[in-house]
């Protein structure tokens, strides 16, 4: 074991600079459609265990339109909290095993709880470093996506004392992230809420021939040789795919794809702990061999092998990654009705 925190302390704080290991958010998050306003407040322990609290709470800003160039007065309704390792504690490959309750209802849709792996290159919520890298994981040079990855492997000049011809990126490792709500019979899987999605997201994507979003893909749309468990009900996630990231000019767009699985959850993940593990070898210094592997209380979910990367020649990550602990909202993953009896959608833990 190179890291471990059990939160025996509690009272820690995690606002920038008083925390050598984890840095809570104190910003506005304006990703996936957010809801919420991340505060370091929000983020604390007690009893031996890590809270991330998502509350009913306004907080005015400051934002930027992208399209006038101008900043302008903006608010979010809710606040909640998001603890990151960037920059301070980085892994390449090992395993990450983490205990936790899921916050909320099982059936209170809307909450967008998160364990996840980054690449160190992107800071996440921070989207101007992001852009370009995320979420490559790419060391080819080829004319197609020279452009749109920002640190390609065609790049002859070493820049910021990165090695020359060789690209780098951000890719990420979704360990968990949660759709609860109302028990429902979801399209072309045999999955209901609330489940757990399990992803790979890398880039180069599949740029034609994709498979249609809220379907089960065809032969030859998508990656052959992904590995289900048998003792959990998993199944292929046909709800995301991956994303098209369009830029100006045309020739910096993009695309990206998840490599995603849904594994069932019950009531009880969201009434005691349950240990959720990742097991990641990354690929070599040629970009060969690796895998990502998924385990829920000890029992194989999901597998991913390098050969299965083939599609598009992306790699197992083998870039350094750190920690990501989060509860979003968002308008994309529904919104708390109904709220837990009680509660009013005012807080959740």
């Amino acid at each position: 074991m190179v890291f471990s925190d059990e939160f025996e302390t509690d009272g820690r704080q995690f606002g920038d600079g008083f925390d050598p290991r984890w840095t809570a958010l104190e910003k506005n998050d304006y990703t996936n459609s957010a809801l919420q306003y991340y505060k370091a407040q929000n983020v604390n322990t007690s009893g031996g265990l890590l809270h991330i609290y998502t509350e009913k709470k306004v907080n005015f800003y400051r934002a930027f339109n992208e399209t006038t160039k101008k900043y302008y007065s903006d608010k979010k309704d809710y606040q909640s909290g998001m603890v990151q390792g960037w920059n301070k504690f980085c892994i390449t490959g090992g395993i990450v095993e983490i205990s936790a309750k899921l916050p909320g209802h099982v059936f209170s849709a809307g909450l967008w709880p998160a364990m996840w792996l980054l690449g160190n290159l992107a800071r996440a919520t921070y989207v101007g470093s992001s852009n370009f890298v995320w979420p490559f994981s790419y060391d080819t040079c080829d004319e197609s996506n020279r452009i749109s990855q920002e640190i390609s492997a065609c790049n002859k000049i070493n820049h910021y004392d990165l090695h020359p011809l060789q690209g780098r990126g951000a890719p990420e490792i979704d360990i968990i992230e949660v759709m609860a709500g109302t028990v429902e019979k979801l399209p072309h899987t045999m999955i209901t809420k609330p489940y757990a999605s399990t992803s790979l997201q890398v880039a180069p994507g599949k740029k034609y021939n994709r498979p249609r979003l809220g379907t089960r893909p065809v032969n030859g749309t998508w990656y052959n040789g992904l590995q289900y468990g048998k003792n959990l009900t998993t199944d292929l996630n046909p709800f995301f795919y991956g994303v098209n990231l369009v830029h100006e000019p045309a020739k910096y767009t993009y695309q990206s794809d998840a490599i995603s699985a849904n594994t069932q959850l019950s009531q009880t993940h969201f009434e005691r702990q349950h240990v959720y593990r990742v097991e990641w070898e990354p690929s070599d210094v040629n970009g060969r061999g690796g895998y990502v592997r998924w385990f829920i209380d000890g029992h194989f979910v999901y597998g991913i092998e390098d050969y299965t990367l083939n599609l598009t020649n992306t790699m197992i990550p083998n870039e350094p990654m750190y920690v990501i602990l989060n509860t979003a909202m968002s308008s994309t993953w529904g919104f708390p009705l109904p709220c837990p009896r009680g509660c009013k959608c005012d807080c959740f833990e």
